[in-house]
């Protein structure tokens, strides 16, 4: 089998697109993948790191605010029909699987065009536009959420798969993650980090928190900045000495971030899709965060998902500063079982097998 996947290389689409390439490759030693990603994002390297072969086509997305900017996009998107075509008379697919970005629209279309099995995964509770566009052209949608069905224009396609994360989310030990990071078992470890980007109201709100909490027994703190931020607030917590920073530990970006989070007893963040689902196979207790900047606001509606259930506290953004995060996470640590709680809520509404779920629907004879 000959598998085409189109990906946008940002996190919430590349980490969904390579679980589902890894579990095609355990299942199937002959499949042959290919992923196709924009151009400007060849050189992340997350790809090839993971063992797959890359190409990748001229595709942006449309500019909202400017339209002189978009003769540039119409350009590349001429383009692009072309350099598809090519890859797929180079490729020959057997399946083509679109996980989200704009690299999925002239993919997917040219795959229905040739009567090649086409898939879309869908992320978020809110389609993403790009998949509201590429529906028509797919066979099936494999959406994480049940929420997500009415979004779609032929409910008939979609198909609740659940996310699929990494191997490594649904094997790494808490104790031995605990360990390895050199954290104090007798201590909760709480870790805040703001996506791969970074969040600077996170980063903020993780400075105050250190601050107020971090002499108090009982505490260690991870935080992931983002390389953006990492130098301004490595050296904002440096600063609050070594009594309240003793065990605060600050990096700017990991591809492991599945050894933090496995190791944390609340986890404070963003709410991307991924992280919500990687949150739920975990089982851990979490603070969301939702993104203020995103489109149609729907990082909110992936919080719910988990806090209409009472596994996650939804924080808006406004409310984390002035040691409001900090009061939030004090609450919970001290709730007596409330952690625990959580955490098994979260793990009940999980889907543990979202990429044996989509192979079995693309395999199906």
């Amino acid at each position: 089998m000959r598998v085409l996947l189109a990906s946008s290389a940002t996190g919430g689409h590349i980490y969904p697109a390579l679980a589902i390439a890894d579990r095609i490759r355990r299942r199937d030693k002959s499949a042959e993948i290919l992923f196709v990603t924009a151009k400007k994002e060849v050189k992340l390297g997350i790809i090839e790191r993971a063992g797959f072969r890359q190409t990748s086509i001229n595709i942006r997305g449309f500019y909202r605010k400017s339209l002189l900017k978009n003769i540039a996009t119409i350009s590349d998107l001429v383009m692009s029909s072309a350099q598809v075509r090519w890859i797929f008379d180079d490729f020959r697919p057997d399946i083509v699987i679109g996980t989200g970005g704009y690299v999925c629209g002239p993919v997917i279309r040219l795959a229905k065009k040739m009567g090649i099995r086409a898939y879309l995964h869908e992320q978020n509770v809110l389609p993403g536009l790009a998949n509201r566009l590429a529906e028509r052209y797919a066979d099936k949608v494999f959406v994480a959420f049940e929420e997500s069905v009415p979004h779609f224009k032929d409910p008939s396609k979609v198909i609740v798969s659940g996310n699929p994360v990494r191997d490594a989310f649904l094997k790494t030990d808490k104790e031995l993650a605990k360990e390895g990071l050199g954290m104090p078992a007798d201590r909760k470890s709480v870790l805040i980090f703001g996506g791969s980007q970074g969040a600077d109201a996170l980063n903020a709100a993780a400075v105050e928190t250190v601050d107020i909490l971090g002499a108090s027994p009982g505490y260690c703190f991870s935080v992931i900045t983002g390389k953006r931020s990492y130098a301004g607030t490595e050296e904002q917590i440096s600063l609050l000495g070594d009594e309240k920073t003793a065990f605060t530990k600050v990096i700017d970006y990991t591809e492991s971030i599945y050894r933090y989070m496995a190791a944390a007893d609340i986890i404070v963040s963003r709410a991307g899709a991924l992280t919500v689902a990687e949150i739920g196979v975990l089982g851990r207790a979490s603070i969301l965060i939702p993104s203020p900047n995103v489109t149609g606001n729907h990082q909110y509606y992936n919080a719910l998902t988990l806090s209409d259930r009472g596994a996650a506290v939804l924080m808006d953004e406004k409310n984390i500063a002035g040691g409001g995060l900090a009061a939030e996470i004090k609450k919970l640590v001290e709730a007596e079982g409330k952690l625990t709680e959580m955490g098994r809520l979260a793990a009940q509404y999980a889907v543990r097998d979202a990429a044996d779920r989509i192979f079995d629907a693309i395999y199906e004879k």
